[in-house]
């Protein structure tokens, strides 16, 4: 292998379209990771597999951005903070929220929920009314709060499916169709049964004699078919969410795996050489053994008796990537270690470790840039595949991980494209990325390639 200055590299990279394109995605894919960590709160990852973190989610709902492609508004699914206002009259107190929702959309919403959280004592009434576009005001539901001598700080959840609800609106509405829901005599006009387009503001109103309530959460979810930029799955999470941190994670594993593998295999396979005789002979029969062992078999009874962890995969995926890269760098340091400059050094009585540090692994260095970027890709489609399998960190959003949920809960079947066809997408161009630039790379360093 002859050598290759720096300035040489660059030169010639920048004239490689692949290279060029493969650093433009690269630099993306690093964007992506920034942002993801300092935005999206690492909190999120420990609630991934939290069912109360996302309860507030519609569960497989497609992309919001598919209404621009859509012939019919898909309804999208909103959580919506209230405008509080309060006066008190005659001794009445009156705590009114009020929820504005702008309703443009060809289908009915799933259902309404208000969640509450209030600070209160003695009892309070409650009552839920809707006023719609049409200047209709509909009486959704009376209740009152749970009766608390002292100070207590209550959860309440009203549900567009309470019996009660749909009671109140088949009596204003004069009308003994008791098939119909309660979402669909709400948005639909009074006349007909098509969707009534407009702007709704629901209204919470709480009536308390002498004392008041305190509003400390309050929120509305109107149910939806739509979520979001990339819709949710199964399990209510937000698939961008996991889209996002898979990214910072995939390049943490392949620049892991491969710049360790690397490493390894660089000193390892130099220093086999370096040596020769029967060391060579010992260190090189290692490797044959490492490499005939299957990794993938090895890989899959690793992760189901010792740990499925992130970290320990990391360190398994090593272990069976550093041979092929020990082979190479044995054959350029036969051819190495003849040339006079080390010859010379020898002489001088420099230390072998001196010798293979400082003259021998400088000039393999291009080679091993290349041999990172190339390995990159196999670490992630590995961890990808055991993940899929079921055998990844079920704690981390990872690409895989993602797929194997889709795959679990039948996706393909039921026709859920967008929590399989983003995963494989980012996997995919990931990879390309990294094999742009090996390559590029490559056909630099690589005397053959470059005639």
């Amino acid at each position: 292998m002859s050598s290759v200055s720096t300035d040489e590299i660059k030169r010639e990279f920048l004239k490689s379209k692949s290279g060029l394109v493969g650093i433009f995605i690269l630099t993306g894919l690093i964007i992506i990771s920034i942002t993801t960590i300092a935005i999206i709160p690492t909190s999120t990852l420990q609630d991934w597999n939290n069912p109360e973190k996302w309860i507030s989610y519609p569960k497989t709902s497609v992309p919001s951005w598919m209404n621009f492609i859509s012939p019919e508004k898909i309804p999208e699914h909103k959580i919506i903070s209230p405008e509080i206002f309060e006066t008190k009259n005659d001794g009445i107190f009156l705590i009114s929220q009020q929820f504005g929702i702008s309703f443009e959309y060809d289908d009915y919403p799933s259902d309404f929920i208000f969640e509450t959280k209030t600070k209160y004592s003695n009892s309070h009434l409650v009552q839920i009314k809707v006023l719609r576009p049409d200047g209709v005001t509909l009486e959704l539901l009376s209740t009152t709060l749970p009766y608390s001598e002292t100070e207590t700080i209550h959860n309440q959840r009203y549900f567009s499916t309470d019996d009660m609800m749909k009671k109140n609106l088949i009596l204003q509405k004069n009308e003994l169709d008791f098939s119909e829901g309660t979402v669909e005599m709400v948005f639909s006009q009074s006349d007909n049964e098509q969707i009534l387009k407009g702007n709704y503001i629901f209204i919470i109103d709480t009536y308390g004699i002498e004392e008041t309530v305190n509003v400390l959460e309050s929120k509305m979810i109107l149910g939806g078919k739509a979520f979001g930029i990339m819709g949710t799955d199964e399990l209510r999470r937000d698939l961008a969410i996991g889209l996002l941190w898979g990214t910072p994670l995939a390049l943490f594993i392949g620049i892991s795996v491969s710049i360790g593998s690397v490493v390894v295999g660089l000193i390892y396979g130099v220093y086999s050489g370096y040596k020769g005789k029967k060391t060579d002979e010992v260190m090189m029969r290692f490797n044959d053994v490492i490499y005939a062992l299957p990794a993938l078999p090895f890989l899959i009874i690793l992760a189901v008796t010792i740990s499925n962890s992130i970290f320990l995969m990391v360190g398994f995926l090593m272990i069976f990537s550093w041979v092929g890269i020990a082979k190479v760098s044995r054959s350029m340091s036969l051819q190495i270690k003849t040339r006079q400059y080390v010859e010379a050094a020898k002489i001088m009585g420099q230390k072998d470790s001196k010798i293979i540090f400082r003259h021998i692994l400088p000039q393999l260095l291009p080679y091993a840039f290349a041999s990172i970027a190339i390995s990159v890709p196999a670490a992630i489609t590995t961890e990808a595949g055991l993940s899929f399998l079921g055998l990844g960190d079920p704690s981390f959003p990872t690409w895989g991980q993602i797929l194997h949920d889709a795959n679990t809960y039948g996706a393909a079947a039921q026709g859920f494209w967008w929590w399989i066809v983003p995963p494989g997408i980012l996997i995919a161009i990931t990879g390309l990325a990294f094999v742009f630039i090996g390559n590029a790379l490559d056909s630099i360093v690589n005397p053959k390639l470059k005639r």
